[in-house]
């Protein structure tokens, strides 16, 4: 179990990961407030699940919870730097799942409601789930503590 957790809060010291971090983790949070507590304009559980459903993601408020969670916490933990590859990796999927089920229909581009910027978020998750949290990250001391 330590090794397991020694790999996951593997990162190194270096800046790219926190100036990639921040922003990211900044949208997702507010975007899962959206979903689970309608704040920003959003339109919380119960009208997120219902949109979620009427798309085929069912049952819709389950979805939504699981969405809005994964975007709400995910990006909590990439704000902190905590699990941020195991939290990267949840809100790749998430960004996924957008894009196959929303988007990619629409065409690339963000002004016909397009993929443009859920591929944008999955790049970005992915590169920190290959990287890890870097400088300023509760995993750089965690790993060490782990060693």
């Amino acid at each position: 179990m330590k090794n397991l957790l020694a790999s996951l809060t593997r990162t190194d010291s270096t800046f790219a990961p926190l100036a990639l971090r921040l922003p990211v983790a900044i949208i997702f949070m507010a975007h899962g407030a959206q979903k689970l507590f309608g704040w920003f304009g959003g339109y919380g559980l119960e009208g997120t699940g219902q949109w979620m459903a009427s798309i085929g993601l069912e049952p819709g408020y389950l979805m939504a919870l699981g969405a809005g969670s994964a975007e709400f916490l995910g990006g909590l933990a990439l704000l902190i730097g905590l699990l941020t590859r195991p939290a990267a990796v949840a809100l790749a999927f998430t960004m996924i799942v957008a894009i196959v089920t929303v988007h990619i229909d629409n065409g690339l581009f963000m002004s016909n409601n397009g993929y443009e910027f859920g591929l944008t978020l999955l790049a970005a998750s992915v590169s920190l789930a290959l990287s890890g949290g870097g400088r300023f990250s509760v995993d750089q001391p965690l790993n060490k503590a782990l060693q």
